[in-house]
């Protein structure tokens, strides 16, 4: 959905997409970029290629504000699972590790969920791309380069879990700016004395802005054909 009046020239706009699988962020900002002929455009908090959901992005004078919105709380849910890792946590990379899993009970789950929740102190994932040195950290690791990550503190205000499932483990998270879920993932596996990647993940929500009010990509650009 995007929030704008058609009749007036772009005095900015705020739009809402959901992003689809395997799309980059930047290929969002560039899709709408083009479908819109927009001058400005940029996104206001990168999904990983490999998770769907939310994305809001700000044109022209808008993107004044787009640090207010990255900085506004945000929810997702997925799923991860336990016994298997991959460099990256998620689907991107091959598994590197394999783990017994019969050991680990559903309270066991619990007591590693209440330790990641609060203000916790996380180290992002080394497939980010957080800048090191000038350079993104997902292209050091693809060279496989090892690289100091500091520890940032981050909130974590709701981590549900559902472990019916098992070693499949669905969950919801509340958190703050700056929060790697795929790191949750890792240090949840890490405090079972195990191994956890993340198999799906959905951006549901960021501040008031919900995934219900979202447009996809195909919609989008219909509004926009001449």
């Amino acid at each position: 959905m995007s929030q704008f009046n058609e009749q007036q020239p772009d005095p900015g706009q705020l739009i809402l997409v959901d992003k689809p699988l395997t799309w980059t962020s930047f290929d969002v900002v560039r899709k709408l970029k083009y479908a819109g002929k927009f001058k400005k455009i940029g996104h206001a908090g990168t999904l990983d290629p490999l998770a769907t959901g939310l994305l809001i992005l700000c044109t022209g004078k808008m993107t004044k504000q787009i640090d207010q919105y990255q900085a506004q709380e945000k929810e997702y849910t997925g799923t991860l699972v336990l016994g298997k890792t991959t460099p990256s946590v998620d689907l991107e990379t091959a598994f590197d590790a394999e783990f017994d899993t019969t050991g680990i009970t559903p309270d066991q789950i619990q007591e590693a969920v209440r330790q990641l929740t609060g203000d916790i102190l996380q180290v992002p994932p080394i497939y980010s791309a957080i800048r090191v040195g000038g350079e993104r950290l997902y292209e050091k690791a693809r060279r496989g380069e090892t690289t100091e990550i500091k520890s940032r503190q981050v909130t974590v205000s709701v981590f549900e879990v559902n472990t019916e499932q098992f070693p499949e483990v669905d969950f919801r998270i509340v958190c703050s700016k700056g929060t790697y879920i795929r790191s949750l993932v890792r240090d949840l596996g890490l405090l079972l004395n195990n191994g956890a990647y993340m198999s799906a993940l959905r951006r549901t929500r960021i501040g008031d802005f919900r995934i219900e009010d979202a447009d996809t990509i195909e919609e989008f650009v219909d509004r926009y054909k001449v």
